[in-house]
């Protein structure tokens, strides 16, 4: 339920303040999935909240949840965090929990905002979780520049299957060149 009216919330604001329009809608599949988007602002989860069909999961920096009144709002709607740049087995355990309930996640490959728009490293965090829980990766373009009235774009690109790649053992490296080859999906909407 506040989930629901959340995702109306961003909706109406987003539409407000700076209209927007989404493409690719059907490519958001049923079961578990990663919706992984480039990073230019804190709009982005809520652009791609508003506009995703179904009901999503947010693996989002620990910092965000450090306000209680804020961070107990987060964990309601689905939020969980993780603590950057340390490999965080706890946030790993979470979201592997969400996908093989069949639930949908937003990820952003690159970790960090980048503001310049320019793109930054995947991490190889994306192509790790999607290979061991056997979900596809579905790429999100997000085209803004959140000026007031500037339109926003939410771009949803075909599922990307990492099936090949279940059940295999890869290295760090493996996994940072398929996160890069997602993004190079996402860039290319």
């Amino acid at each position: 339920m506040l989930y629901s009216f959340v995702k109306i919330a961003c909706k109406i604001i987003l539409s407000l303040l700076f209209g927007i329009k989404t493409v690719g809608k059907e490519n958001v599949i049923d079961g578990g999935i990663i919706l992984a988007g480039n990073h230019i602002s804190n709009w982005d989860a809520l652009a791609i909240a508003g506009t995703c069909p179904r009901q999503l999961a947010f693996m989002g920096k620990k910092e965000l949840f450090k306000f209680k009144p804020f961070g107990a709002i987060l964990k309601k709607i689905g939020a969980f965090p993780v603590n950057r740049g340390k490999g965080d087995i706890g946030a790993v355990k979470t979201a592997l929990t969400i996908l093989k309930q069949e639930k949908a996640m937003i990820m952003f490959p690159e970790g960090t905002r980048m503001k310049d728009r320019t793109r930054g490293e995947a991490k190889p965090g994306v192509a790790m979780l999607a290979t061991h829980a056997k979900v596809p990766v579905v790429p999100v373009k997000i085209d803004a520049s959140y000026k007031l009235f500037k339109k926003v774009t939410v771009t949803y690109g075909e599922p990307i299957y990492l099936d090949e790649y279940y059940g295999e053992k890869l290295t760090v490296e493996k996994m940072q060149e398929l996160s890069e080859s997602i993004m190079d999906k996402v860039f290319s909407l």
